[in-house]
This record gives structure tokens, sequence and C-alpha cells, in this order.
């Protein structure tokens, strides 16, 4: 009797155990796996903060916002068509504002793009068309940000210095992840990005493709298909110009007599 009361109580003991084992596996204190998964998403969102450089209390910017006519850039391209950016003011605000800017001062109007590689980008915004040029406001302080450079980003170029950015950007043809945080991302294309496929490739371009017309979409500009013409120089005149008669001579005055 004493031997089966002691195997009753390790049975129970194991029984006790095994329970509360189970419940240590999910969760332990009563806790549910919806908890726990958000425990872990949690975890695991604070390690993508980390690998990115940011603060784990800071958000991720959101990778769209509504479309804002104030907030897209319409560049007509020779290539074909009109090419609709939307800009990202939230994540940077100066880089937006230096694009505005140019834009309607009409700074972009007939500049070329003189570097396009085929997979990975295709680059303008310079006066120069060499790549060394830009406009005459003051170079950028650089506003990296976790956005990524994918197909359609539109990011600012700039030279060695993190803040040498001016006017001079480039599209992103397909993914880019190791241009991340090294170059200032201030938009991405939302339609068009066939007419940016088609831009003349070359370092530079045998036959660059053209910006004829950057614009601000609220300021509702038509999309522009060609290059204005140039005035035509004055036509000659087919009638002759009339000979001018000759003056006649003048006579010697005749002495006078004394």
């Amino acid at each position: 009797m004493r031997f089966t009361s002691a195997l009753k109580t390790v049975a129970i003991g194991f029984a006790l155990y095994a329970s509360s084992s189970a419940a240590l596996a999910q969760g332990g204190g009563g806790r549910n796996a919806e908890e726990m998964k958000k425990e872990e998403a949690a975890v695991r969102a604070e390690q993508a903060a980390k690998q990115l450089g940011l603060d784990p209390a800071s958000k991720l910017p959101p990778a769209t916002v509504p479309v804002d006519p104030q907030n897209v850039w319409d560049l007509d391209l020779s290539s074909g068509g009109r090419v609709r950016i939307q800009l990202r003011p939230d994540i940077a605000p100066g880089h937006v504002e230096r694009i505005k800017e140019l834009t309607r001062q009409g700074f972009y109007n007939g500049l070329k793009f003189h570097r396009v590689i085929p997979g990975f980008m295709a680059q303008g915004g310079d006066p120069k068309g060499d790549g060394t040029g830009g406009s005459t406001l003051p170079d950028l302080k650089a506003e990296f940000n976790p956005m990524p450079h994918l197909r359609g980003t539109v990011s600012m170029a700039r030279a060695q210095s993190e803040d040498s950015a001016n006017s001079q950007f480039f599209i992103v043809f397909l993914p880019r992840m190791q241009l991340d945080k090294k170059y200032t991302v201030f938009g991405r294309v939302i339609e068009g990005m066939q007419y940016v496929d088609a831009i003349h490739q070359g370092e530079p371009p045998a036959d660059p493709t053209i910006i004829l017309q950057a614009s601000i979409e609220s300021d509702g500009r038509p999309p522009v298909t060609a290059l204005p013409t140039p005035p035509a120089p004055p036509t000659p005149s087919i009638v002759a110009p009339l000979a001018k008669k000759p003056a006649p001579a003048r006579k010697p005055a005749a002495p006078k007599k004394k």
C-alpha cells in the first residue's frame, strides 16, 4: 500500500511538472500566443532599426504617401513623354525645396541626361553636361534617410563630400541597396517609367535625351513634346537694292576778278 501510494505521488508530481512546462512553452504566466508574436515582432523591428543605424524608438517613414500635386515633379522628356515623380518632403525637405526652386526658375529645361548606365541609373541636372556643373545656389546638407534605392527611386547626385549635392539627380533603373543612406532619396517615379527606360545610354550618350520641360504639377503646365523652335533667320530679299546715284560733280568756282 505504501509503495502504491508512493507511485501515485510520483505520477502526480510528473503531471504537475508537465503542465507547468506546457504553460511556460505557451508564454508562461497565462500569456497567449498572440502576445508572444507581438513581442517577437517588436524584437525584430528593433534589430532592423539597429542594422539601419536608427534609434529603435523612431518610426520608419511610410513607403508611400498620398499623391499631392504640390509634391509631384513632372519631367517631359525627349525620349517620349512625361515622367511623374512623387517628391517626399517628409524625408528630404531641403532637397525637395531645392528641386522646386530650380524647376520654377526653368533651370532644368533643355538640360541633358549626361550619364546613363544600363541596369543602374540615368543622371541629369548639370548645366555643363559633363557631371561637373551645378546651379549658383549653395550646396545642400545631406538628408540621408532609410528609403531604399529601388527601381524608379530618384536620388540626389553629389561629389565626394556628403554635403555637396546641388542640382544633379539620378533615377534608378534597378535596385541598388549599396547606395542606401549614402545618397539622399527625395522621390520616386509613379508614372512614365517607360520613358525613363528609353533614355539614351552612354557616358555621355552620343544622342542625349533632353528634359524638354520640368514643372511642379500644381502649377498646371501642359506637357511639352518638343523643344521650342528657334526663330528663323531673316530671309534675304530677292530684290536688289537700288543703286545710289552718284553725287553731281561740283564745278570749280571761277576766281574772283580783282
